[in-house]
Formats: C-alpha cells, structure tokens, sequence
C-alpha cells in the first residue's frame, strides 16, 4: 500500500521543501483519519520530513536531508539543493530549439 502513496507522499515533501509550513497548516492540509491514507505519517516514518521547534514557541515541519534526497531521486523540486532535474523525454525536445 505504501507504495501507492509515493505520488502525495512526493507531493508533500515537496509542499514543504518550498519553505517551513507551520505544523498546523500541514495538519490541516495533509492529516486524515482514513487508516488507508497515511501520507503524513508514512513521509515522517521514512524520514522525509520533521517536526521543528522555532522561535521558541512555534513548530514548523521541514524537509529533512533524506526527503530532499527522496525529491531528487523522484526529479521533484528540492528548494536550497540541487535544481530539479529535467526529464529525460523532454532534453532531445528543449535543446532542439537552441539549434
């Protein structure tokens, strides 16, 4: 099963690669009782993302090293890393109309 949530897991790694959500926004936007649809939960048990501690009061989730890695390896955005690599089919189609 969790395999099949590889798609929204991606999705919300990179949700909040592009900057710290509050953990209450993440809660409302990701968190579901549905026991078939685990996504916040399965990306914090891989590791992909994390509960931060910021201002002394707030908590953030942000992106963990290994999240970024899961984006990268997934050819999704990965903010402060590496840009996101483009598609194999698309580079014969893109550098066609540099000639």
């Amino acid at each position: 099963m969790s395999e099949r949530l590889d798609p929204l897991i991606l999705d919300l790694v990179e949700w909040v690669a592009k900057e710290p959500r509050a953990y209450a926004d993440v809660m409302e936007a990701w968190r579901t009782p549905c026991p078939r649809l685990t996504v916040w939960e399965d990306a914090v048990d891989r590791g992909f993302v994390a509960r931060e501690r910021t201002d002394g009061a707030a908590i953030n989730v942000v992106v963990t090293p290994a999240g970024r890695q899961f984006l990268a390896d997934h050819g999704r955005y990965v903010a402060g890393g590496a840009p996101r690599a483009q598609a194999p089919h698309l580079s014969k189609a893109a550098s066609i109309g540099t000639r």
